[in-house]
């Protein structure tokens, strides 16, 4: 496995995967990965995405889900190690650590993702629920310039509690409000409405509730 493969006295290192395939095109190399990693660690959920760019490639891998409760960090880590071990079984690696230099089919970054946190927070019962009525994609068609947003609940000193501030464009991906910043949309699964109120959940795991509460104000249009 990748995290007991260790490096020589020189700082060398080799490592071939018993999954690697030469020359395999990335988005094939995702789905293998990802329905490999879901086969394996029973009851999760994955998004693999890979990017290329100058310097090679890479895959990010991240956990949507899994029954398990991951706010440990023991236990966090050791579920990292185990994501590492089995998405590192599709790559090869030659390189010298000690000089910084390393070959290898894709880089990978593993990431516990906000949406397994949202569904952690769910399953304990998480703060200021919203029924979710109106799906995201139906919220952007919606949304309106000249729509308010009054900012009602977020984490501890957060600079925006309490405002009423003023939708001037909706983007596929995010909105600007008046005073030019930006609040980016969330995956579908950390997003909630029920035509007034608007929970977007941003957990992480020093706390997975953490979360936005907004109240939408469409007579203002």
């Amino acid at each position: 496995m990748w995290s007991q493969t260790d490096c020589d006295d020189r700082g060398n290192f080799a490592y071939s995967g018993d999954l690697y395939i030469a020359a395999e095109n990335l988005s094939d190399l995702c789905r293998r990965i990802d329905l490999h990693l879901t086969r394996t660690i029973t009851d999760t959920q994955f998004s693999v995405t890979g990017e290329r760019f100058s310097g090679g490639r890479s895959v990010r891998v991240e956990l949507l889900d899994a029954p398990g409760d991951l706010s440990d960090e023991v236990a966090r880590r050791a579920f990292e190690t185990l994501i590492t071990d089995q998405a590192e079984r599709f790559n090869v690696a030659n390189g010298n650590l000690l000089q910084d230099y390393m070959i290898c089919s894709f880089f990978l970054r593993v990431s516990i993702g906000t949406t397994y946190w949202s569904a952690l927070s769910a399953r304990r019962g998480h703060a200021n629920p919203v029924e979710a009525r109106i799906p995201l994609a139906r919220f952007k068609r919606q949304l309106r310039p000249g729509h308010k947003l009054k900012l009602i609940a977020a984490r501890a000193g957060h600079r925006a509690l309490g405002t009423i501030r003023t939708v001037t464009t909706v983007r596929s991906g995010d909105l600007i409000l008046e005073d030019r910043s930006y609040l980016s949309f969330p995956r579908a699964s950390a997003f909630a409405c029920d035509g007034k109120l608007i929970r977007i959940a941003n957990g992480r795991d020093e706390d997975p509730d953490d979360h936005l509460l907004y109240e939408w104000i469409q007579d203002a249009a």
